[in-house]
């Protein structure tokens, strides 16, 4: 053992010695840069080797709370800039229907799609009076095409799941929601400006009814301010029974702001942090066709 150290000390060229104990020391070497042999200094870059620190504990800690805050707000900023695509989408989606709105008139005597005959006895296609506000594509009788849905085969045919909202608050499978058009009801995810009529208006002459279909003329709205908003985010908010009868709550952009498409072409969002633009109905149903046509009737004025 003792040849085997020596031979090491050799080696080496540290001068290693055996103390008492055994274990060897480093005696400084004259030879070797920063070393200073009257003072018995050990080579600085040597010191800085053995004398390195590991981490603490606390440091370790410090370090892991830095990684997860950075990753913390890496997260907010990739959500926030996912909001701000789907919002953009939206409105992209609403410019895409002024589109086939317009292009439509034009080949409709200047008419804003609107349709078809309703049948007052039937309740349960939510279609009972022409011109009824609507976030349907088709209704339950024979599934025939409504609303937006006039659009579909026509003037949205390459991209129908434009009807849609990206950032729907619910679950919605656009594609199987458009499969039921010509079956049965479909929905989408935009109020649509069918007409200005409600419930009441069943109770007047046919003649008396507000269609509000000239797209050049759309008329007055029920406050005497021009009508102006023909689309609108869906933001329908019921309460129970109701969803135990298959109707439901159905909202985008977690109600914050409602995109609005007006008859001039553009978009906007428009902020419902207080509610203004969500049609709340409670569990009273028939209130909804006049909840709808309320909140289109406030996007007027922000024209």
């Amino acid at each position: 053992m003792r040849a085997e150290l020596g031979n090491i000390s050799r080696r080496s060229g540290l001068g290693l010695t055996r103390t008492r104990i055994g274990r060897p020391i480093v005696r400084p070497r004259p030879d070797l840069p920063g070393c200073d042999p009257k003072a018995g200094e050990t080579p600085a870059p040597l010191l800085r080797v053995l004398s390195s620190p590991a981490f603490t504990l606390v440091e370790l800690l410090v370090a892991i709370a830095i990684v997860a805050i950075l990753i913390a707000l890496l997260i907010t900023n990739l959500e926030r800039a996912r909001s701000a695509a789907g919002a953009a989408s939206c409105l992209n989606n609403l410019r895409s229907i002024g589109q086939a709105i317009a292009l439509y008139a034009q080949d409709s005597a200047g008419k804003i799609p609107y349709g078809p005959k309703a049948r007052p006895s039937s309740i349960a296609d939510f279609y009972v009076v022409d011109g009824l506000v609507t976030s349907q594509v088709s209704i339950r009788s024979g599934g025939k095409p409504v609303g937006l849905g006039l659009l579909l085969h026509s003037y949205l045919f390459d991209l129908p799941q434009v009807v849609f909202c990206p950032q729907a608050d619910q679950h919605q499978d656009a594609e199987a929601e458009l499969a039921k058009v010509g079956t049965t009801q479909a929905v989408s995810s935009y109020f649509y400006r069918h007409g200005s009529n409600t419930l009441e208006s069943a109770s007047k002459p046919v003649e008396t009814w507000d269609d509000h279909i000239q797209l050049d003329n759309l008329g007055l709205n029920r406050r005497g301010l021009p009508i102006t908003a023909l689309v609108m985010d869906q933001q329908f908010v019921v309460n129970p029974p109701l969803p135990a009868f298959n109707i439901f709550s159905r909202t985008n952009h977690q109600r914050q702001f409602s995109n609005t498409l007006y008859i001039d072409g553009h978009a906007q969002a428009l902020p419902n942090s207080d509610g203004r633009y969500t049609a709340s109905i409670g569990n009273a149903l028939h209130l909804g066709p006049t909840r709808m046509l309320e909140v289109l009737e406030t996007a007027d004025q922000k024209n």
